[in-house]
């Protein structure tokens, strides 16, 4: 019985201690994400190469669920200019047969933010991100699928990116 007491009294100091410190897991609350946006830069524009492409519609879903609003370009306060991705695999290892065992994955992206008036705001900035995975040369169908998935969560990553950074901007700026 003591030892029972013990082992939960442990437990529970540990949560109370994470939950003192802060300590959130990834993906859950707004922190950082756009929560402390003040209101006028709530009101944004997208502009794009390309409007319809994964990382434009990570972008918009993203910010749109941190509060943002989409506005017309003459009804926004400020302009997010967003330039393409730019997506690089590179081998990381060989293995004994001299095939790829390793691969490095990254992404890349610029924005820059401007005010209603076109005048910059935030200078154009470059946001990456990396991801290892191993490669297994027999299951090629299997590994085209997971670098697929692997490049989509570096999209959430570079949109979770933008969004910390103008946000950061914006909070420094009032």
């Amino acid at each position: 019985m003591d030892r029972r007491l013990i082992r939960c009294t442990f437990i529970l100091g540990l949560a109370a201690l994470l939950a003192a410190c802060g300590f959130q897991l990834r993906g859950t609350g707004s922190a950082g994400e756009g929560a402390t946006l003040p209101d006028d830069w709530r009101y944004l524009h997208l502009v794009t190469a390309n409007p319809n492409s994964e990382f434009s519609r990570e972008i918009r879903s993203r910010f749109a669920a941190n509060g943002i609003h989409w506005m017309e370009r003459d009804e926004a306060n400020y302009v997010v200019v967003l330039g393409p991705e730019h997506f690089k695999q590179r081998n990381l290892s060989l293995n004994a047969e001299a095939r790829v065992a390793e691969y490095e994955l990254s992404l890349r992206a610029r924005f820059s933010v401007l005010d209603s008036n076109n005048g910059e705001v935030m200078p154009a900035r470059e946001v990456t991100t990396l991801r290892q995975m191993e490669n297994d040369p027999r299951n090629v169908v299997g590994k085209a699928e997971e670098v697929r998935i692997l490049r989509s969560e570096m999209r959430a990553d570079l949109a979770r990116q933008i969004m910390r950074r103008i946000g950061f901007f914006a909070a420094s700026t009032q």
